[in-house]
């Protein structure tokens, strides 16, 4: 068995190891187990980071199809009747609520989460701002709740979207 010796083939390798180009890995910062008020497991959420953007992903399950509110609340607590534990939305500049009001949106407001007919639905939302400005207001002293809400949120009827009760809950934990 002959073997042929191409002379240029390490340096045309070298040449195109060149091409590629390094990016930064995705993080993972945070992950929340979603429960309903039954203590039933609903989903989870992470939070990451990737080139300094923020990410979070939710995948429920368990619940009624259509369209539910999705909101990250001030406080890292899912205890309490209906989850009031958790507080009121992250909302650390003071804005209104909802993309479509004219005063709105704050860091809690999320787009609805759809479920389909068998109870599990999924999204991904890149948060507004860089981890520099967002980290602080998440990983506060009594940390971030990711709440689902009975009804779909209007993006603009303050404070909470009408979005109907609080039906799943998670705490974040770095």
């Amino acid at each position: 068995m002959s073997r042929k010796m191409y002379p240029a083939m390490p340096f045309a390798l070298l040449a195109l190891s060149g091409c590629a180009t390094v990016s930064p890995e995705v993080k993972s910062l945070a992950r929340a187990e979603i429960v309903t008020a039954a203590g039933n497991p609903a989903g989870q959420a992470t939070i990451t980071t990737h080139a300094n953007m923020v990410t979070l992903t939710v995948q429920a399950r368990g619940l009624t199809p259509g369209a539910h509110g999705m909101h990250l609340h001030a406080q890292g607590n899912c205890s309490g009747s209906g989850f009031t534990a958790a507080g009121g939305h992250l909302n650390p500049a003071m804005h209104q609520h909802g993309s479509l009001n004219p005063a709105g949106a704050h860091l809690g407001d999320l787009p609805n989460l759809m479920i389909a007919r068998d109870g599990a639905g999924a999204a991904t939302v890149m948060l507004p701002g860089d981890w520099s400005t967002i980290e602080p207001a998440l990983f506060d002293a009594d940390g971030t709740a990711i709440v689902i809400h009975a009804g779909p949120d209007d993006y603009k009827t303050d404070p909470s979207g009408n979005s109907g009760a609080r039906v799943a809950c998670g705490a974040f934990h770095k």
